[in-house]
């Protein structure tokens, strides 16, 4: 019923009305205000003075009553559960995971993930890049590490200043913070990490990724979350000088309207077509009360999807782009079989391995609430006088527990001889984490650890024909061998550090796994992380340059309809995905204005010792 009623909507022109881009006001129109979509529209009027439509399905919390769910970096797991500013999807069961279902939230809101996700910002590894120009093919040297990293540098502004491998004066602020009530558990953490062994660092982004140190967060000096609505698109929406004003006056931004498919003229897209964002359903898709209206919107040069590593390739195929087969199944009319469209998904899996602390030396006091009260356990705080303390001194003054996202530190190691560069990540938590969303009411801490180059490939497909219908998502986590032995080795590794000596002190017991899981039986880690892992958020590589876009973001076979988002990455980087993601955004905003690319940066990285013979 749901696709038929859509079918109509989108096939009757008695039922359409025009805004006014139908006439083709718009130089560019960007589905998705996300952490692409808002620097390319940011870049385009503000840059180039072009004329931009940006369309965003999700609400702004701009002036809503709970702006401090966004806002507040503590506050990250709020939005996590909660389909207002979260598309809330699941993945389709996963055969090599027990046929567990994982959670997969991605922001759905001005500023898409980065509003959502923890504020780790991660640039991944210089080899990343490398590996990058030679699996894009043709122009892909545009994305070795030399050419990427002045994006990364335009980008940033960090408050250590510019170097060669930071920036200062960007838009997007970087920061490292470093909060009392939880210094000495954080700290002791680096420790065990060189006590085992592993060296330490104290830039991640810059020289030398591998060892143990500080780490990176998207949150600005008054601790605020640094998303690209508030770094991007805020100063044009609300502007404080006359150039911001201007580049603003050429920016329409449409929020609550959601994409339903893209307008051709033969094969040269023209535009897109949208209704009013209906109403979300928790676990994903929406309900299917519509006003049965649609409006068409025009644009003179391009379409640029920024919708993600789910919306860019869903959209793609509701417009006829992807596998002819699955299309016709669905009663999409095909415009053109792209089999790759939707293949190649790629996501990070992580475990939480935990103690209890016989120290008060966690977050517990101020973030652990009372469960089994409804929606009434988000607020009901076990020391609610803590955590208002927290939140009045955060308003007040962007201070204290609730100007960090808490994962101040963290680790790269490699988790065997052989391999050039690290492949397993580290954030660590003070504190237990249950479910990925609740605060244990105990003293502890926890390391999460994630492979971040596994080698299972997953899809994304179709539920329907409707765009209202959620999409069939499937990581396929742990379909190979290598990754089932990377996953393995990866919990031995990380038991090995957290039971060092310089975290005795805290120790109580451990939490997860429990102290009774024989570490050396294959079969008993094997099953543990099929029950215990999660999602580390990182879905990608769903339209990936060389196969269904070029090095440009083009999408082959078509005119005037770019992918610019984590959807076109040919393989994932090594660690978060959301500064690369603004990294390829800053890049592909001077292709599209037909910009000479910034000149190559002179810098080298680490290079281990002995690593082709030694794990550390």
């Amino acid at each position: 019923q749901v696709v038929t009623m859509l079918s109509r909507l989108t096939t009757s022109s008695s039922l359409r009305r025009f805004s006014s881009s139908a006439k083709g006001s718009y130089d560019y129109i960007i589905i998705g205000a996300g952490s692409a979509g808002a620097t390319i529209a940011h870049r385009l009027v503000k840059d180039a003075g072009a004329t931009v439509l940006l369309i965003e399905n999700g609400s702004s919390h701009y002036g809503s009553w709970d702006w401090w769910k966004i806002n507040m970096p503590a506050a990250l797991t709020f939005n996590l559960a909660d389909a207002k500013y979260n598309w809330d999807f699941y993945t389709v069961p996963q055969k090599h995971m027990d046929g567990r279902r994982l959670h997969q939230p991605r922001g759905r809101a001005l500023g898409g993930s980065s509003s959502l996700n923890a504020m780790a910002y991660v640039r991944g590894h210089a080899l990343d890049y490398e590996r990058w120009a030679q699996e894009i093919g043709e122009g892909g040297d545009a994305w070795s590490y030399r050419n990427i990293l002045p994006y990364y540098r335009k980008a940033q502004s960090h408050q250590a200043g510019e170097s060669t491998y930071r920036g200062g004066s960007g838009p997007l602020t970087v920061t490292q913070r470093r909060t009392k009530a939880v210094e000495a558990i954080n700290q002791a953490f680096v420790l065990a990490g060189e006590q085992a062994g592993y060296p330490r660092t104290d830039d991640m982004n810059g020289f030398q990724q591998e060892g143990f140190g500080p780490m990176d967060m998207t949150v600005t000096p008054d601790g605020k979350r640094a998303s690209t609505w508030e770094c991007y698109l805020k100063p044009l929406m609300h502007p404080q000088t006359p150039e911001d004003e201007a580049a603003g006056k050429r920016l329409k931004l449409i929020s609550n309207e959601m994409a339903v498919r893209l307008l051709f003229d033969k094969t040269k897209v023209v535009g897109v077509e949208t209704i009013a964002s209906p109403k979300p359903k928790k676990g994903g898709g929406f309900y299917s009360e519509t006003s049965g209206v649609t409006e068409k919107h025009v644009a003179k040069n391009e379409v640029i999807l920024c919708a993600g590593a789910v919306g860019s390739p869903q959209l793609l195929m509701l417009s006829g782009i992807g596998n002819a087969k699955d299309l016709e199944r669905h009663g999409v009319p095909v415009l053109l079989d792209q089999p790759m469209v939707g293949e190649n998904l790629q996501d990070h899996l992580e475990f939480y391995v935990q103690y209890l602390s016989q120290l008060p030396c966690s977050l517990y006091p101020w973030a652990a609430t009372i469960p089994g009260l409804g929606l009434l356990s988000k607020y009901a705080y076990r020391q609610p006088w803590r955590a208002i303390q927290a939140g009045i001194l955060w308003m007040l003054a962007g201070k204290g527990i609730g100007s960090s996202n808490h994962f101040e530190v963290g680790g790269f190691i490699r988790s065997r001889e052989n391999m050039p560069h690290p492949d397993l990540q580290y954030h660590f938590i003070p504190g237990i984490v249950t479910g990925q969303l609740d605060f244990l009411a105990e003293h502890g801490y926890q390391a999460h650890c994630g492979t971040m180059r596994p080698t299972s490939r997953g899809t994304v497909q179709l539920g329907s024909g409707s765009a209202l219908d959620a999409p069939l998502i499937d990581p396929n986590f742990l379909a190979t061998e290598e990754d089932r032995r990377d996953l393995r080795e990866g919990l031995r590794l990380t038991v090995e550090i957290m039971e060092q000596q310089a975290l005795q002190e805290f120790k109580r017991e451990r939490y997860a796994p429990l102290s009774n899981l024989n570490l050396e039986s294959d079969e008993e880690v094997d099953a543990w992380i099929r029950a215990s892992s999660h999602s580390g958020y990182h879905l990608s590589c769903t339209c990936a340059m060389g196969k269904v876009v070029d090095a440009e973001g083009r999408v082959k076979g078509v005119e005037n309809l770019r992918v610019a988002d984590a959807s076109i990455m040919p393989s994932m980087t090594s660690g978060n995905l959301n500064a690369p993601t603004i990294m390829m955004a800053e890049l592909l905003a001077d292709r599209i204005r037909g910009e000479t690319p910034l000149p190559p940066e002179e810098a080298s990285w680490y290079e281990p010792p002995n690593w082709q013979t030694s794990q550390r």
